[in-house]
């Protein structure tokens, strides 16, 4: 298994669209994460920056790296747009957090 973690930000006042868009995410999506080896996904706000903290668990051989070439994510990216900074092509902007840390109980 491997966790990478990312940054990404909400436009101002978006904080309550963002969570009900994503408490009725559709279920091709979700299925199409755990597909593509997703084992524990999880999505905190920083409510003062509104920034969001994304911290992704999946399986040592995935394809989540076909995701965003899929007409299904490129839908949700677009629908999504509206209320997040995003590239051209509309996906998110994020960025990788670097690892500082980690307790495991043994």
């Amino acid at each position: 298994m491997q966790t990478r973690a990312f940054r990404m930000n909400l436009n101002p006042g978006q904080a309550d669209e963002y969570r009900k868009r994503h408490d009725d995410i559709w279920p091709e999506l979700a299925q199409a994460l755990l597909d593509a080896g997703v084992v524990d996904y999880r999505i905190f706000f920083d409510q003062p920056g509104n920034a969001l903290f994304a911290v992704l668990t999946h399986e040592d051989v995935h394809g989540l790296g076909e995701l965003p070439g899929t007409a299904l994510m490129q839908r949700w990216w677009a629908y999504m747009q509206d209320i997040m900074p995003s590239h051209a092509d509309a996906s998110p902007i994020s960025v990788d957090l670097l690892p500082m840390f980690q307790l495991t109980r043994a």
